[in-house]
């Protein structure tokens, strides 16, 4: 179960906060509240009930805190009160936050607010406290070595193990900041904050290092859910009494983290012309859970399926049947078997839960590309000693024998079996067997390509050197240039010394914390520019820039070894928009062919091909127009001698290959006078009888009118593209 955690922000928003200092574009309230509301919004992504905090607002106009009728309490208000934090909570947050027009207000007593806040919320559970003051250190402070004393005491005797007081502009001689100039009383209340943070253990330092450390990505911590809790066996334990018996549980060690999804979204208008938002997660079961994201009540979306038949007797050559009267079927060639209810158990194999070891191989007979899966750990029953002795003795045993192990998993009664590969791993802490599946024979795809380093003849005589074969000066200049531009030690560790530029723990996923970073962003600011994603996220989108200068000139070396030529520009023909890429050598390939577009026809067993090149060679209008009703007979006769569907996809290509020549010629028209006249003849039955399930394709592949959207030159407007798809 997650940790629960109590955390209370302290927020300076004194008149003070207003000034801009450190050659910054923003006021220190706005530069405090990044760090902020960079926190809280990560609390609130958490979705945790146990993950609570409240926020303090210090130097404020007014007084709204309990202990407000003293006056040492003065100029403090309670923005929140410690809880969980939801997205129209934090709007307005975001509203009471604002720069105030005092300098009025005690830090200590601020401090001494969030104790009393976690105190009393926390009672005598146990949590994870934590308070946490910005503040840039400009206000009065009750310095009293009695008062601080009874705080470093009250702190340490509810376990509040980490108290940061992070400042704007502290000097943080560690981090390497130190600010000149120095208003005395700053600097004596920087001190203070010191003693007090030392006393408690807690943390101090500048802002400017904690509004830095925002780039780095935080990883979220999943609790392990065992996908396995069983026993591993090494023979036959129903039958020989020698048998190996070991109490087992297997976690997930690698698996794939995803993205947020985002969540259906709907409007709801009532009669006062208002409007509300509201966000809707689909269920599996296909329902949609409606969030209300204001006060008025919305009712659940629900989604609805329905199945149709062929029926020429029904309008619309369709009929609607209800769920329960559909069959499962198995495709069986082009027909389908039914199993009925009662007979559906013989198409499911009946197992038991097990981890059953197979058999054993040696560490080179396995090709790591037979890993099918991500990868889990198998430990010892935790609480088992005999287990935990037993399984360090299998592990140890395949390590010292460099061997893997081969087991055959059911991780639930009646689910399918996988083949697993058991590999052992051994560490400082602990020990355990990692296990990746791996494929059927029914799983590997087997392809065969020619050799990279030979070519061979049909006679079968090797050839060593080739034109599609490196010469020994271009792999020597591959090999430079790769060795340039090693990754492995281009980076610095610590104390300068060569390491690795990339290592797994510091390579973070940019689609992940990139969509959070956007998410936690807009939901605090609705209305501004999404700021650019963080440099560690873009660190590997390409090569670091001093190892491409530094391998320049092997790049250079290497093109000149491969004879890299550029791309001939692509120049425009006579074709229109159509781009033509010019020969390097300039022959008219052409003429040279002497092709005679006024004679050429279209088969139907070549057609595309035959199209394309009527359309590509011919000089008229006319020739582009006797082209597309020469492959418009071949279209018509193919649906009206199809068998069913069996023609159906052939003849949707086609047409597909049509529109596309004429939007690119821009001859729109053509097409669209073809389209109209197949829709005719489709729907007067003229293409053997009943074709309205080829005219249902037609349109589910999008293949109707050319309109002015898609191309400048076309007469038919998007309505006429849309009436197109009527039946009328």
């Amino acid at each position: 179960m997650a940790e629960k955690e109590a955390t209370v922000y302290i927020i300076d928003v004194g008149a003070s906060m207003g000034e801009k200092h450190a050659g910054r574009s923003e006021s220190d309230l706005d530069f405090a509240m990044t760090y902020v509301w960079d926190k809280i919004t990560s609390t609130v992504a958490l979705d945790r009930k146990t993950a609570t905090l409240g926020v303090i607002g210090l130097r404020t106009d007014d007084t709204a805190n309990e202990l407000g009728h003293e006056e040492s309490f003065e100029n403090i208000s309670v923005f929140q009160e410690i809880s969980n934090i939801l997205l129209p909570n934090l709007r307005q947050l975001r509203r009471k936050i604002e720069l105030s027009n005092t300098a009025s207000g005690d830090a200590i007593s601020a401090i001494v607010i969030a104790i009393q806040m976690i105190t009393k919320y926390c009672k005598k559970l146990k949590y994870k406290r934590k308070i946490v003051l910005v503040t840039d250190g400009r206000g009065s402070l009750d310095a009293d070595p009695d008062s601080i004393s009874e705080i470093t005491k009250k702190i340490t005797q509810d376990d509040m193990e980490l108290v940061i007081i992070s400042g704007v502009d502290f000097d943080d001689p560690e981090y390497g900041f130190k600010e000149e100039d120095k208003d005395p009383q700053k600097a004596q209340n920087e001190q203070t904050f010191k003693t007090l943070v030392d006393s408690c253990g807690g943390l101090f330092g500048t802002l400017q290092q904690a509004v830095e450390e925002l780039g780095m990505p935080r990883l979220k911590s999943t609790r392990p859910v065992p996908s396995y809790k069983g026993l591993l066996t090494l023979g036959d334990p129903e039958n020989y009494d020698t048998a190996i018996c070991i109490d087992v549980e297997r976690y997930p060690r690698t698996m794939v983290r995803r993205p947020l999804t985002a969540s259906q979204y709907v409007q709801k208008s009532d009669q006062s012309n208002t409007t509300t938002q509201s966000t809707g997660t689909i269920q599996p079961d296909g329902d949609i859970e409606m969030t209300d994201a204001g006060n008025n009540d919305l009712t659940n979306v629900k989604s609805s399926r329905t199945y149709q038949v062929l029926d020429e007797e029904a309008p619309g050559g369709k009929r609607d049947v209800s769920r329960e009267d559909l069959a499962k079927g198995y495709e069986y060639g082009r027909t389908a078997v039914h199993i009925n209810e009662t007979d559906e158990n013989v198409t499911k194999l009946e197992t038991q839960a097990a981890l059953e070891v197979i058999g054993f191989i040696p560490w080179a007979n396995y090709d790591r590309y037979m890993s099918m899966s991500g990868s889990n750990i198998v430990i010892a029953q935790k609480t088992n000693s005999k287990a935990i002795m037993a399984l360090s003795s299998l592990i140890h045993t395949l390590f010292e024998l460099e061997s893997y192990a081969i087991a055959r998993l059911v991780p639930k009664i009646d689910k399918p079996p996988v083949i697993l590969l058991l590999a052992p791993s051994i560490d400082v802490d602990y020990e355990c067997l990692l296990d990746v599946q791996i494929p059927f024979t029914e799983d590997v795809r087997s392809y065969k390509f020619p050799p990279l380093d030979r070519v061979v003849t049909i006679s079968g005589k090797v050839i060593k050197e080739h034109r599609n074969l490196p010469s020994d000066t271009l792999s020597s200049a591959m090999s430079d240039y790769v060795d340039q531009m090693d990754l492995s030690t281009f980076g610095r560790d610590e104390d300068g010394n060569p390491s690795e530029y990339m290592p797994m723990t510091d390579t973070f996923s940019p689609i992940l914390h990139r969509i959070d970073q956007a998410v936690r962003w807009r939901a605090v600011h609705p209305t501004e520019p999404i700021p650019p994603p963080y440099e560690i996220l873009t660190r590997c989108s390409q090569p670091p820039e001093e190892a491409v200068s530094r391998s320049k000139r092997k790049l250079e070396k290497l093109m000149a070894a491969a004879d890299v030529k550029k791309v001939p520009p692509k120049v425009q023909g006579r074709r229109r928009n159509r781009n033509e890429v010019k020969p390097l050598s300039g022959l008219n390939v052409e003429a040279l062919i002497g092709s005679d577009n006024k004679k050429a026809r279209i088969s139907s067993q070549n057609a595309i091909p035959d199209f394309r090149q009527i359309v590509n060679t011919t000089e008229s209008i006319e020739g582009m127009r006797d082209a597309a009703q020469q492959l418009g007979t071949v279209i018509e006769t193919r649906i009206k001698d199809s068998f069913g569907d069996i023609a159906y996809a052939r003849a949707l290509e086609e047409i597909g290959v049509m529109r596309e020549e004429m939007i690119d010629l821009e001859e729109p028209d053509i097409y669209n006078d073809f389209a109209r006249t197949l829709k005719r003849k489709l729907l007067a039955e003229e293409l053997g009888g009943n074709r309205k399930d080829f005219w249902w394709e037609f349109r589910t592949s999008k293949l109707g009118l050319i309109d002015k959207q898609t191309s400048e030159a076309s007469k038919a407007t998007e309505e006429d593209a849309k009436a197109f798809w009527s039946l009328n």
